[in-house]
């Protein structure tokens, strides 16, 4: 089951989820899209959230309240973060998650660690937490394998099609330096300097007979 949440402190709102359980969020690390955010409790045990951004968005385009919503989640749905106060929630771009099979259910590291931010919360927000969870939706047994091959199958026709517009766009560009140099070509044939005439007659005189 995963859960899912709207933060309307932007418009358009923008949606936060996150999975029951760390089999879950095994689904979750596996099948998470390139625009994903990934949140979580630096050195405690707490939820995975996740923010999906637009394609081509980073961490830097993330509204500063929507940060503050993404990590009030986490830190509420943190057996141990819920009940302290400054603690710091660590989050990074999906594809920067790192995982091995030697690691245990849920559990993640980074391929590069300087590529993770943090941010302090200093306290449970409740009036942040109550409205986001006024929002929550649950949907049980999502495929996120199907979610994630139709999410590419979309940006490889997005690609093909951006391909081909570049192939057209390189012909016409083509044709016209073709024309341009057929034009010069024939235009440089008609200048008076380079005709020439001739005496078709062969009369060097002008004697009749």
């Amino acid at each position: 089951m995963v859960f899912y949440f709207t933060s309307n402190v932007v418009s358009p709102p923008v949606k936060l989820f996150m999975g029951l359980d760390k089999y879950e969020n095994e689904h979750l690390i596996k099948w998470g899209w390139p625009e994903d955010v990934w949140f979580h409790v630096d050195g405690l045990s707490s939820a995975h959230v996740y923010l999906r951004l637009n394609k081509g968005e980073n961490l830097d385009d993330i509204h500063h309240d929507v940060l503050v919503d993404a990590c009030q989640l986490v830190k509420a749905n943190s057996i141990q973060g819920n009940k302290m106060n400054d603690i710091d929630v660590v989050y990074t771009m999906w594809e920067n998650l790192r995982k091995t099979n030697s690691m245990e259910v849920g559990q993640v590291s980074f391929h590069n660690p300087k590529l993770v931010r943090k941010m302090r919360v200093d306290k449970r927000i409740n009036e942040i937490v109550n409205r986001l969870n006024k929002t929550k939706i649950e949907v049980t047994n999502p495929d996120f394998q199907q979610e994630r091959e139709q999410r590419d199958a979309l940006e490889r026709q997005d690609k093909k099609k951006i391909i081909r517009e570049q192939k057209e766009k390189e012909k016409e560009e083509r044709k016209r330096l073709q024309e341009q140099s057929e034009l010069r070509s024939y235009s440089s044939l008609h200048k008076p300097e380079n005709m020439t005439s001739t005496n078709y007659d062969n009369n060097d005189s002008d004697d009749f007979m």
